[in-house]
């Protein structure tokens, strides 16, 4: 069973960046694209960027200009570098590989005004 494990998470003021990552037990970012989604409090899980296997990216609108998703296949490691960041990406954010399915655990992240 492959799991995924994010990390990175944490408390930053707004203007900060983070750096998360998402470390795979296998060697599976080469054979399934990868999302990040966030969930914040009250609020439906929203799709914030994705790499697909042939490393074409979407965004959201609301993290455009301000957010890079990237993986490093030979690492089996995602990663997404949240820069300018405001209190409204305060949320839990998770990875998952599909059309595999995994999902991640997902890691905090809060961002003070």
């Amino acid at each position: 069973q492959v799991q995924l494990v994010e990390s990175g998470g944490g408390l930053v003021q707004a203007g900060g960046s983070l750096r998360l990552s998402c470390a795979a037990s296998g060697s599976i970012f080469s054979i399934n694209a990868m999302n990040w989604y966030r969930q914040a409090p009250g609020k439906q899980r929203e799709l914030v960027a994705g790499i697909s296997v042939g490393g074409r990216t979407n965004y959201a609108d609301s993290v455009k200009g301000r957010f890079t998703i990237s993986r490093d296949n030979a690492k089996n490691t995602g990663y997404l570098q949240m820069n300018s960041l405001k209190p409204e990406d305060t949320a839990v954010y998770y990875c998952a590989a599909f059309p595999a399915s995994y999902w991640g655990q997902g890691t905090q992240v809060t961002v003070s005004s």
